[in-house]
């Protein structure tokens, strides 16, 4: 056994060692802890995860995905090292939000779409926050600000691209997964011909296919549950020992080496672990904080996503071979290139930020009634889904125009 392997095995043996005899110190608090992850759990993420997850199942098996991988490929090849398929699993996840673009790569990985490589540069950059917990939870349900979210969605999903242009020079010796041979004739008609081919490969009809969509996406929504439980209460269990305070004070003198105010270690702290809370100290860090500091803070915590959808994601990919060192080193990109673009951003897209604050009122709902919140939210992410497939359409189609139009004086 190498020593890497036993260092860690012994880490993780006293982790859950001492979070054991937490557990058993302050059994009220765990318990409490629990019940609140099991409500955070059945009352916002099971609705609003759920349907995308047999949404997407449903795709991949009706060949969906094949018709945007044959669409895009001439996009996402060049820019990202990815399949065209990339394109449809981008799409989903900026629009979804974390797990989904993980679980759509492993499920592409699994059909043998992608290879290792290209499946965790696919999760470097399609593992984001959705635009409904930015605008309605952060935005307006913690910041009070709606126009904020103008900000924080640019510089978010601004940043999650460049980590996916950065992330295309992992595993540069690699061979990439070959692209179907070029074949003359209509863009359309080569992408239903594609969709057509993977449908009669999957060779199930619709009520099995269904029932294999529901049954996966069930068990990823109770694992997703379990580890939004485990976080919770491992959190609240580290504040009753007294834990926390403590790395607050070592965040503290961190943040203030760099010239960061210090009242922003809790948003940092806690974001580290859990992004919910990590957003909601940020909007709460006091009025001596300057707002761009807390916006910087929330993008940083947003990129980040904290370890709780962290230990998401691994329980993803850890059958695909696909390692969690690379999506590590993405998240703590993103979150740095997220917090440095707020900063550099905050004056130029002010107006942006006045401008659209009232178009965002639209989703204050999502953070007031809970029935309200989910059904408003669902309706929501299908529209966003839908504009970003129609951006991605519109620039592949006009990729393969440009290139239409140029192949005659190539030749030349």
């Amino acid at each position: 056994m190498r020593l890497p392997s036993i260092f860690s095995s012994i880490l993780i043996s006293t982790g859950a060692l001492i979070i054991l005899l937490l557990l058993v110190q302050h059994p009220a608090v765990g318990l409490s802890a629990a019940l609140k992850g099991i409500a955070i759990w059945w009352d916002i993420l099971f609705p609003a995860l759920f349907p995308f997850f047999v949404m997407s199942e449903l795709m991949i098996g009706f060949g969906v995905v094949h018709f945007m991988g044959t669409l895009f490929d001439p996009m996402m090849r060049p820019l990202f090292r990815v399949p065209g398929i990339g394109g449809f699993i981008m799409a989903m996840g900026f629009a979804s939000g974390y797990p989904v673009g993980a679980r759509l790569t492993a499920k592409l990985w699994e059909q043998k779409q992608i290879t290792r490589e290209e499946g965790e540069r696919l999760v470097a950059f399609t593992t984001s926050s959705d635009p409904i917990f930015l605008i309605g939870a952060v935005s307006i349900g913690f910041f009070h600000d709606a126009g904020l979210a103008a900000i924080l969605a640019a510089t978010h999903y601004g940043s999650a691209i460049l980590v996916g242009i950065v992330m295309r020079f992992h595993g540069r010796s690699s061979l990439p997964t070959p692209a179907k041979a070029t074949v003359r004739g209509n863009i359309l008609v080569r992408c239903f011909r594609a969709m057509h081919e993977a449908k009669t490969a999957d060779g199930r009809p619709f009520g099995e296919l269904l029932k294999d969509a529901v049954q996966s996406s069930l068990r990823l929504s109770f694992i997703v549950g379990g580890l939004v439980v485990f976080f919770a209460t491992v959190i609240d269990l580290l504040s009753a020992a007294g834990f926390m305070p403590w790395l607050y004070g070592v965040t503290e003198a961190l943040l203030a080496s760099i010239g960061i105010s210090a009242s922003l270690a809790p948003s940092f702290v806690n974001g580290w672990f859990e992004v919910t809370l990590g957003a909601k100290f940020a909007a709460a860090a006091g009025s001596g904080v300057p707002l761009v500091y807390k916006a910087a803070a929330a993008a940083f915590v947003l990129s980040w996503a904290g370890l709780s959808v962290h230990a998401q994601i691994v329980s993803l990919i850890q059958h695909t071979g696909m390692r969690y060192g690379p999506f590590f080193f993405a998240r703590l990109l993103h979150g740095i290139l997220a917090f440095l673009l707020t900063l550099w951003l905050w004056e130029p897209l002010q107006q942006l930020r006045g401008t659209t604050g009232g178009v965002l009122q639209v989703f204050s709902p999502l953070y007031m009634p809970a029935g309200q919140r989910i059904a408003e939210g669902i309706s929501y992410s299908v529209y966003i889904i839908v504009i970003l497939f129609v951006i991605l359409i519109a620039m592949s189609v006009l990729h393969h125009m440009i290139v239409t139009v140029a192949r005659p004086f190539n030749k030349k």
